[in-house]
């Protein structure tokens, strides 16, 4: 099982390869990876109309409501004011009707003149301008190649965008840090220019080539920044610093806003000038060739690109960290830090923490001892999945979670067992330890089934057999060619795969040897698949420990029943993305499994122990009804995820419980037409809950996000 493809929503287009400044901290020119040397200095009009076409598409096969596309260089100004023109026509004429366009410049302020602000005011492009502070800041790296400063052009340049006329176009300054620089004085010149948004950037950097620091000061670039951030507060936060709010935002357990902290899914991708697809810039600073596809314009889609291996490291959240990440206590606002600077080059490539990690921790603390903002820390995005505005990061994020979830009831397990599980259980154990270090994506399939937590709880109560995790572990390894055989226990008469299939067998014995070349073979009863239009789920109706839903659960599916949910669900699911577009985003993102139940639809909360990873579903032939079951499920199941991590009541009072989890779900279904009066309940629902004496904070914040979207 895989995740979805993350869709690509922010473009850097490169429009211009070459620089007329000769800054020496710059990562394109002056860092490992020196590609631009080989590129068209301009881009041509082949590649600007076939980057838009295929930008259009990708927009429009994933319905996305805008795209970001930042005009990028070298020095983008360089490519004149009739190609930048070119650019901005192709880009708004494909994404006409299909997808709102932001379109932003980021420049060094050189060049900036009111023919060029005239242009973008025409077609609404935004400037950021790189400044990084004061003289003495600026001119410790932004110089022309003669050595000349570049100062007092760049101040002209922000003038000009700072009048009235020009001022809606003003995006903000972007700073690199050093800390050389007084903090203050820096801040001082930057606010001095009235920007709307101040981005402060950490110098590109790998343990492989660390960053500069005074001698004996381990955490220099954080007590810099804080020193800013302490100007910044005491002046009443004047503008918005992105590097401190996303901090604030993510110890609230809000979403992060930057690349370079959070656990949210990356979702840029380069073109350069000759229409190469490439991997974040800043990948340019690890090694020579890092940031490459191998893919383009003219021959792969951006789904092609979304797809490649370099992309989707950047959008694994927490399970894409490093181990020491992982247990670390501020990972959800740090997020490991920008991807290109953990880089090691010791064969470790990536799978380290950032090589500010002592900056970023420190900076994260202090600030959170400034503001409390992590008091009661919720999840990632917790007030996007009360108010059912997540677009399907906040689940993502939340499936992540529940997968550590997952890993320590298995961890638990082995505790309890010791030698007492068997030898199954020991050789399936010590394999699946030996995957993961081998590579943590192994044993992802593993973790992520929805039915192993299922297993792992009744294990623990005695109500399991152990040596079903030998299943689980060969369901891993074997499909990737981590073994070449596995024993299994034989359930009757089957010997199970989950998230697979099951093999029948005619042996009568206790155990199986299983090798890869029988998957798909004679006695193989494989699951099947349902697709719709964005939404891919596999019919789960033989895992043994599907039966986690308060409705019994149906046996093995004939092919004519298979037919009738492959007619039924897309009609069903076109209803969810019409009417519930949030809703079939995070549905989209995090379910993977629907396990067919006997019954009919049953508007009360029922048990989500499948977590929102599994549905448990009874076929109905009303596309409507149907709809409403499986957003209630989901809902649910999200519900049932989120109490894993937070308290939002108190157990002991289990009636608020059930209307907590019903109200949550109304909130959803009420939108596919429910009965008549319907609403109105909900709304009385709403405020029962709201006066509930047993709620937590965590869990009227939870309530209000609720209210905002019913209302």
């Amino acid at each position: 099982m895989t995740g979805p493809l993350v869709p690509l929503r922010q473009l850097v287009l490169k429009v211009h390869s070459r620089c007329d400044l000769a800054c020496d901290h710059c990562y394109v020119y002056e860092h490992a990876d020196q590609s631009w040397s080989a590129r068209p200095k301009v881009i041509s009009d082949e590649v600007i109309s076939r980057t838009a076409l295929r930008l259009a598409d990708h927009a429009k096969g994933h319905a996305l409501p805008s795209v970001q596309v930042i005009l990028h260089g070298g020095e983008p100004l360089l490519a004149g004011p009739a190609r930048l023109r070119r650019i901005c026509e192709e880009f708004r004429s494909a994404l006409h009707g299909v997808s709102r366009l932001d379109l932003r410049i980021h420049t060094n302020g050189v060049r900036l003149s009111p023919r060029f602000l005239d242009l973008f005011a025409e077609f609404d492009v935004r400037v950021g301008v790189s400044l990084d502070g004061d003289q003495a800041a600026n001119d410790l790296h932004r110089l022309f190649s003669n050595g000349r400063s570049s100062h007092d052009k760049v101040l002209a340049a922000l003038s000009l965008l700072r009048q009235d006329r020009y001022r809606h176009l003003y995006a903000g300054l972007l700073a690199t840090v050093d800390v050389r620089n007084d903090p203050v004085a820096a801040y001082d010149a930057l606010a001095a220019q009235e920007p709307p948004h101040i981005d402060f950037l950490l110098p590109h950097a790998t343990w492989a080539d660390p960053p500069p620091r005074p001698e004996g000061v381990d955490t220099a670039y954080a007590d810099w920044l804080m020193a800013v951030y302490d100007r910044w507060d005491a002046q009443g936060r004047p503008m918005p610093v992105r590097m401190f709010d996303s901090v604030i935002s993510t110890l609230g357990g809000g979403l992060s806003l930057t690349e370079s902290l959070g656990l949210a899914p990356a979702d840029v991708v380069v073109v350069e000038t000759d229409g190469t697809f490439e991997q974040a810039d800043s990948l340019k600073t690890a090694f020579d060739g890092a940031p490459v596809t191998g893919e383009d314009v003219f021959r792969n889609t951006f789904d092609d690109v979304a797809r490649h291996p370099g992309i989707a490291a950047r959008q694994r959240g927490l399970a894409g960290l490093s181990a020491k990440c992982r247990s670390c206590p501020v990972v959800r606002s740090c997020g490991g830090g920008l991807y290109a600077h953990r880089y090691r080059g010791d064969g470790t490539e990536f799978d380290n923490p950032s090589v500010y990690c002592a900056d970023l921790e420190t900076l994260i603390r202090s600030i959170d001892a400034r503001t409390g903002a992590g008091a009661g820390r919720p999840v990632e995005g917790f007030d996007a999945l009360a108010d059912g505005s997540d677009d399907g990061a906040a689940v993502a994020e939340l499936a992540w979670e529940r997968q550590a979830v997952t890993r320590e009831l298995l961890t638990m397990a082995d505790s309890e067992l010791g030698e007492t599980g068997g030898e199954l259980w020991a050789s399936a154990w010590g394999l699946a330890l030996g995957l993961g270090r081998r590579d943590s994506a192994l044993v992802m399939p593993l973790l992520s089934h929805p039915y192993t937590r299922t297993w792992a709880v009744r294990c623990l109560d005695g109500a399991a057999p152990a040596d079903h995790l030998a299943s689980l572990v060969a369901a891993a390894a074997l499909p990737v060619g981590a073994v070449d055989r596995a024993t299994v226990p034989v359930r009757d008469g089957f010997a199970h795969l989950p998230g697979l299939g099951r093999l029948r067998t005619q042996t009568g014995a206790a155990t199986v040897e299983l090798t890869s070349d029988q998957i798909g073979g004679p006695a193989w009863e494989p699951l099947r698949w349902l697709r719709a239009d964005g939404f891919e789920v596999v019919l789960d109706d033989v895992d043994p420990y599907r039966d986690c839903f308060e409705r019994p659960v149906q046996g093995r599916l004939t092919d004519d029943e298979i037919e009738r949910w492959r007619h039924v669900l897309p009609q069903a699911w076109a209803l969810i993305r019409k009417t519930l577009p949030q809703v079939a985003s995070g549905m989209a993102a995090g379910v993977r499994v629907v396990t067919p139940v006997v019954g009919p639809v049953d508007p009360r909360p029922a048990s989500a122990a499948g977590g929102f990873v599994a549905l448990g579903v009874a076929l109905d032939h009303d596309p409507v009804r149907l709809a409403a079951d499986l957003v209630r499920g989901f809902r649910l199941g999200v519900l049932d995820a989120l109490l894993d991590l937070c308290d939002l009541y108190d157990e002991a009072d289990a009636r608020t419980g059930v209307l907590l989890a019903d109200t949550y779900a109304r909130t959803a279904t009420d939108a596919l037409g429910g009965a008549d009066g319907s609403a109105r309940r909900t709304g009385v629902r709403l405020a029962e809950l709201a006066a509930a004496p047993s709620l937590t904070e965590l869990g009227r914040r939870f309530v209000d996000g609720m209210s905002r979207s019913w209302g």
